[in-house]
């Protein structure tokens, strides 16, 4: 907030006043007449202008002109606060701190990774393609622990259900790491690779059938061919 003086129009009103009385009282037909009448006025004015204090307003900062950085770099940044956005969301929800935790970090490396699209425009295509097959599985395995997590869903399975996703999200983690040491080093993104240990990983846990996580596993794969 930044704090703006309005002056107030009342000091206006009243040198015109005087001005009118002036002029009903007075003779104006020479030129001194209208000289005497100006400072008169112009006196009220300045009168009336240092009693009468300006009113103190308090108006929030003008936001600034948003930065863009090229229509594909932004379309990454887009994607990747779009996926932050809803992480936070979940993690919102869900009551496990140690799932938060891993929430955030998947988060931060997302949001890193996005970056590098600023600094190096020609990774461009080699994030989206990242982003394309990753943030939709991650949100997917999000999801599900949420619902898994909610009241009244309790269960022998479904703690092991949770607890399978919650070292997939560790798996997820190393992955994310591994995509943004490869862009640094500017390497080549093994996407297809990651993919596979996730389907793996699926299937060894029991997930594999768990609200269409496979199948958006083998969408990304396929996408990515």
């Amino acid at each position: 907030m930044r704090q703006v003086k309005r002056r107030s129009n009342l000091p206006v009103y009243i040198a015109a006043a005087v001005f009118a009385l002036y002029a009903l009282a007075l003779p104006l037909y020479k030129l001194w007449h209208f000289l005497a009448a100006a400072l008169v006025t112009a006196g009220a004015w300045l009168l009336a202008d240092k009693l009468i204090k300006p009113k103190i307003e308090y108006v929030p900062e003008p936001e600034p002109a948003p930065v863009s950085y090229g229509p594909d770099a932004d379309a990454v940044l887009a994607e990747a606060q779009k996926a932050r956005s809803e992480m936070e969301r979940l993690a919102s929800s869900i009551p496990d701190g140690t799932v938060r935790a891993k929430i955030e970090k998947l988060a931060e490396l997302s949001d890193s990774i996005a970056q590098d699209a600023v600094q190096d425009k020609s990774d461009i295509p080699r994030i989206q393609k990242f982003q394309s097959c990753f943030l939709p599985a991650t949100i997917g395995l999000l999801n599900a622990y949420d619902r898994m997590s909610a009241p009244g869903v309790a269960g022998e399975n479904t703690d092991k259900a949770k607890q399978s996703i919650a070292r997939m999200l560790d798996t997820e983690i190393k992955a994310f790491q591994k995509q943004l040491d490869a862009l640094y080093k500017n390497d080549a993104l093994d996407v297809d690779a990651d993919i596979r240990v996730m389907q793996q990983l699926l299937a060894r846990e029991g997930l594999a059938e768990d609200d269409g996580l496979r199948e958006l596993l083998r969408k990304a794969s396929n996408d990515n061919k």
